[in-house]
């Protein structure tokens, strides 16, 4: 005799409807599996690319830091990957994508989006069992923490885009006699500024983040330092779903804006 599992398993509530919820609650799942569905569309179409990623002086973040092949300008680490034969986005978005993916709050918005484990609170899951994430591949979520310690890096190196953003700008901008100004500001910049802060705001209100500053402690009180800083993070934390979209939405944003300025589509609106 098979013994049932899943919803269906003993000690479950011997409901046979899905769910008792007589609200929207199809809402959120399909809100999160379109607009998930979009990124990975237009980000894998970009990181495929190859071109159109760079309009002196701004960089697109899918792109950077560029170690591959790329265009004039675009690499300001050197070239050491120049014998890859594929778009140099892939050699870097490993790092962020492998962040996100197995990002804490993600993995709730995507297991229900895609995975319907479960759609929503108190309703049915579809699966006839559960094993968490002790098999593969859901086992490599374990390497969140190590792939923080990568999106801190790719953070500061995406900070170094934006003081970059402001260098003079080309010839086309010269400020009489042959010169150029000494410093620029146009709306990429100030769109990767934003972009910047909030993905900082999302890598330091992760809770591996949280965990790294105040974990493994018996006693805050001899620990001052470290508990101010987990009390920092830990109000950041609060706001950790917030982030994740809008940095979402921002990383897609400036590449797209980078985008089209390389395509000479528009021109950057300059401040100074």
């Amino acid at each position: 005799m098979q013994v049932a599992t899943g919803v269906q398993g003993p000690g479950r509530a011997e409901i046979e409807e899905r769910t008792l919820r007589t609200d929207r609650w199809w809402l959120s799942p399909l809100a999160t599996f379109l607009v998930f569905s979009a990124f990975v569309v237009y980000a894998t179409i970009r990181a495929f690319m190859g071109t159109d990623y760079f309009a002196d002086p701004y960089l697109s973040p899918f792109y950077s830091p560029c170690l591959g092949d790329c265009v004039e300008g675009a690499s300001d680490f050197g070239q050491p990957f120049q014998w890859w034969p594929l778009s140099a986005a892939l050699i870097i978005l490993i790092f962020p994508l492998g962040f996100r993916m197995t990002c804490y709050y993600y993995r709730k918005a995507y297991y229900r989006a895609f995975w319907l484990s479960p759609p929503a609170c108190a309703v049915a899951e579809p699966h006839g069992s559960y094993s968490g994430e002790t098999r593969l591949p859901l086992l490599l979520q374990n390497l969140h923490r190590y792939f923080w310690y990568a999106a801190v890096l790719v953070a500061l190196i995406l900070s170094f885009d934006v003081i970059l953003a402001f260098r003079a700008m080309p010839d086309e901008y010269a400020v009489g006699d042959g010169e150029t100004s000494g410093i620029h500001m146009g709306l990429g910049t100030v769109l990767m500024a934003v972009n910047v802060v909030l993905i900082w705001l999302y890598t330091l209100s992760c809770h591996s983040c949280r965990h790294i500053v105040g974990g493994r402690l018996r006693h805050f009180s001899k620990h001052p330092v470290r508990y101010r800083m987990w009390t920092w993070v830990s109000k950041l934390n609060a706001r950790h779903p917030q982030y994740a979209w809008y940095s979402l939405f921002s990383v897609a944003l400036v590449d797209l804006y980078i985008f089209l300025l390389a395509t000479d589509v528009i021109d950057d609106l300059r401040f100074f």
